[in-house]
């Protein structure tokens, strides 16, 4: 989805909605001056995950993609299909010596993103980091505290943040269409081993990273990272705490991370939010379910639901029940509505967008990055949101291994009051002018 497409379908919200709910979108106002300008880029990582990000950045004519770095050549052969004209490097650092490019995409495993990052600073590269931000939860604040030192671009890849379903939706909460949002449902299923082939036994722990404590903290940062963001931007508040639990139940393998996860946050007004991932069963797949008194939301889905839609007729197990228990004792004992279980209802629920969704976000938020690294403007609050959703998937990952729940820690706060207050657009140009 492109930049025009995107802001239509956000239909007739004003800039005041935006800037209140997605600040960060600021980005776009400069995007008509900036045509013509071109931003040299270096991609370290080049990998699924790399090339995936790579595809979109290719596409993008104020974007010159001209190198790459990785340990494994086959990634490197991979991507120079896509961009022959680019130079290789086996040592990141050799790529940041190169001081024509300006900026940097990070796409390795997590364990690493740290010590890039900061390298990528040292060598005055503008950072698009892949999420979770780092490993630990002191590494990623000093990861913000150097940002903040460097007046460098740093964005992490939280794509729903540019996804016009959930920004739309986080409009419609603000306006209060589903009444006062009382809890918040994330999970994310699949039904894989999360391995990948390894042309040789030695790769195995390169090439599958993400099983191996040394490299990974699985289900917690790979997925949860992206939908505990998503909840605490629904409810208007982080969670003051988190207890947790995990396990290794079905894929027993020899990977050392979990394969189902299950995690309560809880709000300092009682409200809580809950996380879990399964990778044994896809039936439900993925979602962060809204819940309102008057209504419910499903972005993923791109759909929401009014709590008032008509009465549903009752389950056909329960008719089945009333016709048995007829046909033995003449009468029907459970006839009437006390015998309504409360059970899903049938109720089909209207569309955010009007229509299907389209795309999940991560075209927009490379574009938004190559626009803010050419201006040399950061957004308001894109940073904050990744930092946040880095160290709340860390510590649900700290409430597992340590069996009990865990406070978040005031030294990890940062001096940013994410739902409460309008955007600081000082430095930045105005939404109103997109």
């Amino acid at each position: 989805m492109d930049r025009r497409h995107f802001l239509k379908d956000l239909g007739a919200m004003g800039a005041g909605v935006l800037a209140l709910t997605s600040p960060w979108l600021t980005t776009f106002a400069s995007a008509d001056a900036t045509v013509g300008h071109r931003l040299r880029l270096g991609l370290i990582g080049p990998g699924s995950r790399g090339r995936f990000l790579l595809s979109f950045l290719v596409q993008n004519p104020k974007c010159d993609v001209v190198a790459f770095a990785d340990i494994y050549q086959p990634s490197l052969d991979e991507a120079l299909k896509m961009v022959p004209t680019a130079k290789t490097y086996h040592d990141y650092r050799r790529l940041l010596d190169d001081p024509s490019i300006d900026a940097v995409v990070i796409a390795t495993p997590l364990n690493t993103h740290y010590q890039i990052a900061l390298d990528a600073f040292d060598a005055g590269k503008h950072v698009f980091l892949e999420k979770a931000l780092a490993y630990t939860m002191e590494e990623t604040l000093h990861l913000y505290q150097r940002h903040r030192q460097t007046g460098l671009i740093f964005f992490s890849g939280q794509q729903r943040l540019f996804d016009p379903r959930y920004i739309k939706v986080m409009e419609m909460i603000r306006m209060g269409l589903f009444g006062e949002i009382n809890a918040v449902h994330a999970f994310w299923h699949r039904n894989g081993d999360w391995r990948r082939d390894v042309p040789s036994p030695e790769l195995e722990r390169l090439i599958n990273w993400r099983l191996y404590r040394e490299s990974s903290k699985g289900l917690m940062t790979e997925l949860a990272c992206h939908q505990l963001q998503v909840g605490t931007w629904a409810l208007g508040k982080l969670p003051v705490s988190v207890m947790a639990t995990g396990a290794i139940t079905h894929w027993r393998d020899g990977r050392e991370v979990y394969d189902n996860i299950h995690c309560i946050y809880e709000f300092d007004d009682g409200r809580q939010m809950t996380y879990a991932s399964v990778i044994s069963n896809q039936f439900y797949g993925l979602e962060e379910q809204i819940l309102g008194n008057l209504g419910t939301v499903e972005p993923e889905r791109g759909k929401y639901y009014y709590e008032n839609y008509g009465p549903a007729p009752a389950p056909a197990f329960v008719q089945m029940l009333m016709e048995w228990e007829d046909s033995l004792f003449g009468a029907n004992t459970f006839a009437g509505s006390s015998w309504d279980p409360e059970v899903a209802r049938n109720n089909p629920g209207e569309w955010i967008l009007g229509k299907a969704p389209e795309s999940d976000g991560t075209s927009l938020l490379l574009e938004a990055f190559v626009e803010a690294a050419i201006t040399r403007q950061q957004p308001p609050r894109i940073i904050e949101e990744g930092y946040y959703a880095t160290q709340l998937c860390l510590i649900g990952h700290q409430a597992i291994e340590e069996h009990r729940p865990v406070a978040f820690p005031d030294a990890m706060r940062i001096g940013y009051a994410p739902y409460d207050t309008p955007a600081t657009t000082t430095d930045n140009p105005t939404i109103a002018a997109l």
